[in-house]
């Protein structure tokens, strides 16, 4: 996590990338097998994966991972990932 660079606490130093600038994309990939992948991409830089990815999982309850900038999770989950992030203040686009 990012030290906020005026000293101000994060709440009040705005210089954080607000989720709501973010347009993600929730499609799903069918992999070897047939079995289906939920993808979510457009993430910048400032985001992270790591702890968001294990959040989705965990509200989800499945596996998956984070990996080239987008996160992964195992299974079809587009409908409960998307209430989950608008929740959170992201903007998602539909593919």
């Amino acid at each position: 996590m990012k030290k906020p660079i005026s000293g101000l606490p994060k709440e009040l130093s705005g210089l954080d990338e607000v989720p709501g600038q973010q347009v993600l994309k929730v499609y799903i990939d069918r992999r070897r097998y047939g079995k289906t992948m939920t993808i979510i991409e457009g993430f910048d830089s400032s985001t992270d994966l790591k702890e968001l990815a294990k959040e989705l999982k965990h509200s989800v309850s499945t596996g998956g991972t984070f990996k080239d900038e987008r996160i992964e999770l195992q299974g079809d989950h587009r409908e409960k990932v998307k209430r989950i992030l608008e929740e959170m203040g992201y903007v998602i686009e539909d593919k």
